[in-house]
């Protein structure tokens, strides 16, 4: 069985999530099939997360409007960041999977026990609100958290930061289709099709949508593309480089045919004075003999210094260009080798992530890396304090 994966971001609208109120499309029929897994104010962990912070903060404060008296109310007037954040997963479409039929059941089963690792997955998500609904055509997850990032120089040293509380997690933003939230959220697709697998299903990938690139594997495809554009360079420098080879062999050949010119010069019996005939004046033989080879002779020479003057003008050019395009294909092939051994680097260092991640879990793993980093930053900071 083949089935898709759907994570879209939510309006983040609590009380239909939590059915206080129903939308057409609702059936009041099944909604005691829902789950509710949790539905908390959203003040009180507002209050949780970040009261000790921003007493910190007020306290730093000399002037008082300055002091921020209600952290959430903030928040939700910011430009900057939003209160929560809410994702909504589903498995399938109701041609495939609707709510009231056995699929319809077996869907319920894989996004409950995705849901059951969420919280310890994204320990900088907290979780507030989180519903399965039965009640519409496919079964689907809702989940509202609140992001947030501790150590902060900026603000409250613990604030509201998607981008960081991501970060933290190990999605580090790369180019502007590959944000930390599009890499999360393509992880936690990953961590949906694990739990599909355990139920005989398998993800299905259609249109555009590609299968997550973790760190490594996303320099790993950038290499390849790199060593691809490279391979193209090196090949049609190849072919310009055999064109140009073949011309200056052309002029090498060309070059000893004027060497057998001059050899036809001294022996060929058209380019010879002939003998004088007998009683032939030396008017008469300058006329009849000498001056008609003569003639020949300086026609032959001019056409031969002309071609020879722009042969060897040629050749001087073609050896010039020849010669840089040597250099560059010594060089893009120096480079396509790094590249390629750089690529096979990182495809050993992502299968070794993969196994850890396997063996130990991702979390374990992520976390020893980010520790890693940290003591690294720390080392260099003393370094250039010093």
């Amino acid at each position: 069985m083949q089935r898709t994966i759907s994570a879209m971001v939510g309006k983040g609208s609590v009380n239909h999530n939590s059915r206080k109120f129903r939308a057409e499309n609702v059936d009041g029929t099944r909604t005691h099939l829902n789950i509710d897994y949790c539905n908390e104010n959203i003040k009180t962990v507002y209050h949780e997360l970040f009261d000790e912070a921003l007493e910190r903060y007020n306290a730093k404060q000399t002037r008082s409007d300055r002091k921020i008296k209600d952290y959430y109310e903030k928040i939700r007037s910011s430009k900057q960041e939003k209160p929560f954040r809410e994702i909504i997963l589903q498995v399938g479409g109701k041609g495939n999977m609707n709510a009231d039929t056995e699929n319809g059941d077996l869907a319920k089963q894989v996004l409950d026990e995705y849901y059951q690792g969420f919280q310890e997955r994204n320990p900088q998500l907290r979780m507030f609100s989180a519903h399965l609904h039965m009640d519409e055509a496919t079964p689907h997850l809702h989940i509202d958290f609140v992001p947030f990032t501790t150590g902060s120089k900026r603000g409250l040293d613990t604030r509201v930061s998607l981008k960081q509380a991501l970060a933290t997690q190990g999605f580090k933003g790369g180019s502007r289709g590959d944000t930390e939230w599009s890499q999360w959220v393509q992880s936690e697709k990953e961590q949906l099709a694990a739990v599909m697998e355990r139920y005989g299903i398998e993800w299905e990938h259609k249109g555009t949508h590609e299968k997550h690139l973790s760190v490594l594997d996303y320099k790993k495809q950038e290499r390849e593309k790199e060593v691809a554009v490279l391979g193209a360079k090196i090949e049609q420098k190849q072919v310009e480089l055999e064109s140009l080879s073949n011309r200056v062999l052309n002029y090498d050949k060309a070059k000893d045919e004027l060497s057998n010119l001059e050899f036809e010069l001294d022996t060929a019996p058209k380019y010879q004075l002939p003998e004088p005939e007998k009683f032939m004046s030396a008017k008469a033989y300058k006329v009849k003999m000498a001056e008609p080879v003569v003639r020949k002779l300086k026609e032959l020479v001019k056409t031969v210094l002309a071609r020879c003057f722009e042969g060897w003008d040629n050749y001087h050019r073609l050896n010039t260009a020849n010669a840089q395009l040597y250099r560059t294909n010594q060089r893009l092939e120096k480079v396509n080798e790094r590249l390629t051994e750089e690529n096979a680097r990182l495809k050993t260092e992502n299968k070794d992530y993969s196994l850890l991640c396997k063996v130990f879990g991702r979390k374990q793993i992520d976390d020893l890396l980010e520790q890693a980093r940290t003591i690294k930053g720390r080392k260099r900071d003393n370094s250039r304090s010093r």
